[in-house]
C-alpha cells in the first residue's frame, strides 16, 4: 500500500431482492430430474483457481480474444468517452479493465473506479494492487450480488462507464438477461456508457473444445462443484463417478455443461435430508453459455433500452467487444 493512504475496504451493497442461497437452488434444482444448479457455486477458491488455468488453456478463446481486443482499442474507447468513474460488475481481479486504466493514465485523467463483485478479500487484495500500480486513481469497491439488483449501487456523476466483460452475459437465460441489462439501461445517464463483452456464434468444433480442453482442466472445474456440494451441504459425491460433459445446443446457441453419471448410484445429502438417486447417464446442467450474433446482441440490446455505439471484433469474429448508449425513451426495468 502506497505510504499515506489507507486500507482499502468495502461497502457493501444492499440486495433489491433476496438471491436464493446454495441450499435453496440444491433443493430445487436436485431434488428431481432435470437436475441443475447455477454456474456461480463453481467459484470456491479451488474452483476460481481452476478457472484461471482454463483461461490459460490452447482451447479457451474467450478471454484472450477478449484481452486482445482491449489491449487494441482502450485508447480509443477512453479516448472517446472520457468517463470520470468505471464501474464493473463481476470485477473479479480486475486483470483485463487495468488496460482501460492505462488508457486513462495515458491522458493523465484523474479516474474513480468501483469494483462490484460477492468476494471481500478478493475485492480488497486487487483494490490494494491497483492503487499501488496507479498511484492517481481511486478505488472504492462494492460488494454484492449483481444479480440481487443494481438500485442501491452508487450513482456517479460526470460520466460512467459500466463494464461487464468475459462474455458472462452469456450465462444468463434471455430473460434473466433482459432483466439486467434493462435494469443497467434504467440507471445510465445519456453521458454514461456500457462496455459489454459477448461470444459470438462460431464453428461447433472450436466451442466444443473451448468446453472441454485436452489437459483435462475444464473437467476438474466442472467437478468441482460437486466437491462444494460435499462440503457446504453435507453431501457425499464422489466427483469421479460423474463425467464431464459439453456440448453445442445448436437451435439454442449455446453450450451447455454436464455431470453426468457413469453408473447407477445414490448420494445422500445431509442438509437436505435427502437422497439422491441417479441413473446411469443421467445429468445435471452446470452452466449455459449463450453465444451471439451481431443481429441477437443487437436485439437483446434493443429491448433493454440500449443502444449499439461501437463495435469492436478480431478478423474470425470470434467476440465482440460493445459499447453501448442509453435510449432516450428507456423505461422500467424489465420484471
Amino acid at each position: 500500500m502506497s505510504v499515506g493512504r489507507e486500507a482499502i475496504g468495502c461497502r457493501r451493497i444492499r440486495p433489491e431482492r433476496r438471491v436464493n442461497t446454495l441450499m435453496e437452488d440444491a433443493r430445487v434444482g436436485l431434488l428431481e430430474p432435470p437436475r441443475r444448479l447455477p454456474p456461480k457455486y463453481f467459484y470456491d477458491a479451488r474452483g476460481s483457481a481452476l478457472f484461471d488455468r482454463i483461461c490459460d488453456t490452447e482451447e479457451y478463446y474467450p478471454t484472450r480474444t477478449e484481452n486482445a481486443l482491449l489491449a487494441r482499442h482502450a485508447g480509443e474507447i477512453m479516448g472517446h468517452i472520457r468517463p470520470r468513474h468505471i464501474l464493473e460488475l463481476g470485477s473479479g481481479t480486475s486483470r483485463k479493465t487495468r488496460h482501460l486504466l492505462r488508457a486513462r493514465e495515458a491522458r493523465e485523467c484523474g479516474t474513480v473506479y468501483w469494483p462490484f463483485d460477492v468476494c471481500r478479500e478478493v475485492l480488497e487484495e486487487t483494490g490494494e494492487s491497483l492503487v499501488e500500480e496507479f498511484p492517481w486513481l481511486e478505488v472504492n469497491p462494492l460488494l454484492g450480488d449483481y444479480s440481487a439488483g443494481l438500485a442501491h449501487l452508487p450513482r456517479p456523476a460526470d460520466g460512467c462507464l459500466y463494464a461487464f466483460l468475459g462474455g458472462t452475459l452469456g450465462n444468463f437465460e434471455e430473460p434473466e438477461a433482459l432483466k439486467l441489462l434493462s435494469e443497467l439501461a434504467f440507471r445510465m445517464s445519456p453521458a454514461d456508457r456500457l462496455l459489454l463483452g459477448v461470444d459470438r456464434v462460431k464453428p461447433t468444433s472450436v466451442l466444443q473444445a473451448a468446453y472441454d480442453d485436452s489437459q483435462g482442466v475444464t473437467a476438474a472445474f466442472n467437478r468441482n462443484l460437486l466437491h462444494v456440494l460435499n462440503r457446504e451441504l453435507e453431501a457425499d459425491f464422489e466427483p469421479e463417478a460423474f463425467a464431464h460433459r459439453s456440448l453445442y445446443n445448436e437451435a439454442a446457441a449455446r453450450i451447455e455443461m454436464y455431470l453426468v453419471a457413469e453408473a447407477p448410484q445414490q448420494v445422500r445429502v445431509g442438509r437436505l435430508e435427502a437422497t439422491l438417486r441417479f441413473d446411469a447417464g443421467e445429468t445435471i446442467l452446470t452452466e449455459i453459455s449463450r453465444k451471439f450474433t451481431e443481429a441477437s446482441v443487437t436485439r437483446l440490446l434493443a429491448r433493454a433500452g440500449l443502444a449499439i455505439e461501437r463495435h469492436y471484433a478480431p478478423d474470425n469474429q470470434y467476440f465482440s467487444l460493445l459499447t453501448a448508449v442509453p435510449q432516450p425513451d428507456v423505461h422500467d426495468p424489465v420484471i
